[in-house]
């Protein structure tokens, strides 16, 4: 057992810890920075009382660790074992297909929210007006996780690494537990707004 384990995946290298540490710290940083900054406005003090300039650093510290974090991944497969997954033509295929769909679920959710509505801006007070309901919002419920497992899996079978698959299978079990966390206190942001309203309403 330990022998086919260890002829998918090498446990001993740090660029494999390296990559697991990353992918579990983005999505937990976030919800703690957020969280905090709904109830102390930290970041908001910082630029002086300006939320949307708040929200944009936020936005900037979370693309650039994404950026740091599939440059952890992608060098981490390049040290696991290779070994043929799908036959051709489907090893090439099927890496691009999911890749160019994960990335288009990721690029039109992020068109359809924009950059307060994708980068937490609700934590900031900056709330979208409408639930966004068009695609790709009406096929998945959380279309930027999904697109984002889906390239993980895409690059491990482009690079024909099973250690990749692993991982990938991890990214979709962290983001899961962050969306315990995440989806909740959203609902619970935007439901204090409607009872402002609904009370502002009463007192007219």
């Amino acid at each position: 057992m330990a022998s086919s384990l260890s002829s998918i995946i090498d446990l001993s290298k740090p660029s494999l810890h390296a990559c697991i540490a990353s992918i579990a710290f983005n999505p937990t940083a976030w919800n703690i920075v957020a969280r905090n900054e709904y109830r102390n406005k930290t970041i908001t003090r910082i630029f002086g009382g300006n939320a949307r300039y708040g929200c944009y650093f936020l936005a900037l510290c979370i693309f650039s660790a994404g950026i740091l974090r599939d440059s952890l991944y992608h060098r981490a497969l390049l040290e696991q074992p290779k070994m043929q997954i799908l036959p051709a033509p489907f090893d090439t295929l099927v890496p691009v297909v999911l890749f160019v769909l994960g990335q288009t679920f990721v690029v039109t959710s992020t068109w359809a929210l924009g950059v307060t509505g994708t980068f937490l801006g609700d934590y900031f007070g900056i709330l979208m007006d409408h639930r966004v309901e068009g695609f790709p919002f009406n096929v998945l419920r959380d279309p930027m996780y999904v697109g984002s497992t889906m390239s993980f899996a895409a690059t491990a079978l482009w690079y024909e690494r099973p250690a990749g698959l692993l991982i990938t299978a991890y990214v979709y079990i962290v983001y899961i537990i962050a969306l315990q966390f995440e989806g909740p206190f959203t609902d619970m942001i935007y439901s204090k707004r409607a009872s402002a309203q609904a009370e502002s309403k009463k007192e007219l």
